[in-house]
């Protein structure tokens, strides 16, 4: 596996994946004592993690005592022998955010979060990445820093993005089942699209999450609706694809 192998399998981990463990210092234990917890995650462009969690919480009290954190992908789920799978561990900064894309971003990727994101004792965090460990299997693991990690960009598009989405669901909601059936082989009915990126996009149906990535990556906000228009005529004209592991 080369190092661009590497660097894209970390990207598609971190995009793919809609859960992280968090690992976190307790400040009340003598020298700090580890603290690991499941969090719901959603990704920003430029591969930023972001978190939303309660004010009550030992991890969030502890990343206000100590902003360190790092989050465990984990992309091995139904591998008969999940250590030849995939999975990343991404170390980072976290600190609270009040920007407003990406508070949308996230209630996107997670919308049963809406129920409770604004109560007084939630806060949306952001997590600058500074290292990744990626096992990638057997023999394929490498510490990769954040510089190597670097998502193609897509001038304007982050901007363009929540209206992309809306319109895709609001007026082609027909194309958006196309996506999940016909290209990545998830059973028809119920999907919205979440996100888009420079590198795909992102589908829910309830529990559900999927990926569609692009062939090349976008270049900027204006070759979105191109790249969505000839996913819809392949998906169109396309074979049922084999059925993805969930």
């Amino acid at each position: 596996m080369t190092q661009d192998d590497m660097s894209r399998t970390v990207r598609a981990l971190l995009r793919g994946l809609d859960r992280a463990s968090l690992a976190t210092f307790l400040p009340a234990e003598p020298a700090g004592w580890p603290y690991a917890s499941l969090v719901l995650v959603a990704v920003d462009h430029d591969l930023t993690p972001i978190l939303l969690l309660s004010d009550l919480a030992e991890h969030t009290r502890a990343i206000q005592a100590d902003g360190r954190v790092s989050l465990l992908f984990d992309g091995t789920a139904g591998l008969d022998q999940p250590l030849t799978g995939p999975r990343v561990t991404v170390l980072g900064r976290a600190e609270r955010t009040q920007d407003e894309r990406l508070k949308g971003r996230f209630l996107a990727r997670h919308p049963d979060a809406s129920l409770y994101a604004g109560f007084k004792d939630f806060g949306f965090y952001r997590v600058a990445v500074e290292r990744a460990h990626l096992v990638g299997g057997f023999g394929k693991i490498r510490w990769i820093e954040a510089a190597e990690l670097a998502a193609p960009q897509a001038p304007g598009l982050a901007e363009a993005e929540p209206g992309i989405v809306g319109h895709m669901n609001e007026d082609h909601g027909d194309a958006v089942q196309l996506y999940a059936e016909k290209l990545i082989g998830r059973t028809a009915g119920g999907w919205t699209m979440t996100g888009i990126d420079p590198e795909g996009l992102d589908l829910r149906r309830g529990g559900e999450t999927a990926r569609i990535d692009f062939d090349a990556p976008l270049k900027d906000a204006g070759e979105a609706r191109k790249v969505l228009v000839a996913l819809v005529a392949r998906a169109r004209t396309a074979p049922a694809a084999k059925p993805q592991r969930e």
